[in-house]
């Protein structure tokens, strides 16, 4: 029986990779209005340099280990909570730079001073395009009765933080969340899954493991002997990995919930 479910956050509930993509669209298009450079040509040499930049700091191991992606550490603050967040925390102001000052050069436009004020559009923007999948409030909706609700989530304590707060009817939902950065190791992690067990005092068998990243969410569950659901939008085939049941969007976890009880 089913007491629990856990649920990732970005590109589970939230579509971070649509806000991302806004991000872009709206800070290239000042470099279009400016400039007149190709939008699209800026972001590719945007995104090209950022992660280039971002696997050569020393502190990538970390944010790896964490759960940090590139696209967040352009518009991340990352204050001092604990590991290398202190190093986090002066790379990036620099990072965030460099790598628009970087892009606007391979598209043809070198001015350093107007690469730093895209640096500085980029977190405004983003921070103004929260994007939830159309199902999640309705399924949370529908569950929030019947099962504990936890939200497990990679990433730094403050920027997940800020995607709650700007997303702020999703913080009910949740008896627990756990942030990676605030625990110290992030998902696939077994430590991670363990720790959201105990918060709920529930058994791997009793819970449910909801999320769209196969090396992270799933692998994770597997690992715990916790029962995973895929949520494949994109029809990718799983190789590697292999998720106790697979979903298209996220309403179908309605029916297989009703079926699994």
């Amino acid at each position: 029986m089913i007491k629990a479910i856990f649920f990732d956050l970005d590109d589970t509930l939230l579509w971070d990779e649509r806000s991302i993509q806004l991000a872009f669209q709206g800070t290239c298009d000042i470099a279009y209005e400016k400039y007149g450079v190709d939008p699209e040509l800026l972001e590719q040499k945007v995104r090209k340099n950022a992660r280039e930049l971002y696997e050569s700091y020393d502190v990538y191991p970390f944010t790896k280990m964490i759960g940090i992606n590139p696209f967040e550490g352009l518009w991340g603050t990352f204050p001092d909570d604990g590991g290398d967040f202190h190093k986090l925390k002066d790379i990036a102001p620099v990072y965030q730079k460099e790598a628009w000052i970087k892009g606007l050069l391979d598209a043809g436009i070198d001015n350093p001073a107007f690469g730093e004020e895209l640096a500085k559009a980029f977190p405004d923007i983003r921070k103004k395009n929260p994007v939830l999948y159309e199902d999640s409030l309705r399924v949370l909706d529908a569950l929030k009765d019947k099962y504990e609700l936890l939200l497990l989530t990679n990433g730094s304590p403050n920027l997940q933080n800020i995607k709650l707060d700007i997303t702020p009817e999703l913080r009910p939902y949740f008896k627990e969340i756990v942030i990676s950065g605030a625990f110290g190791r992030g998902k696939p992690d077994p430590s991670i899954f363990k720790h959201a067990l105990e918060l709920l005092s529930v058994d791997p068998e009793e819970v449910l493991m909801v999320g769209d990243n196969l090396n992270t969410d799933i692998i994770g569950a597997n690992r715990t002997g916790i029962r995973s659901v895929w949520i494949n939008r994109k029809g990718m085939i799983a190789k590697e990995v292999t998720p106790t049941y697979e979903i298209k969007k996220l309403e179908e976890l309605l029916d297989l919930v009703n079926r699994i009880d």
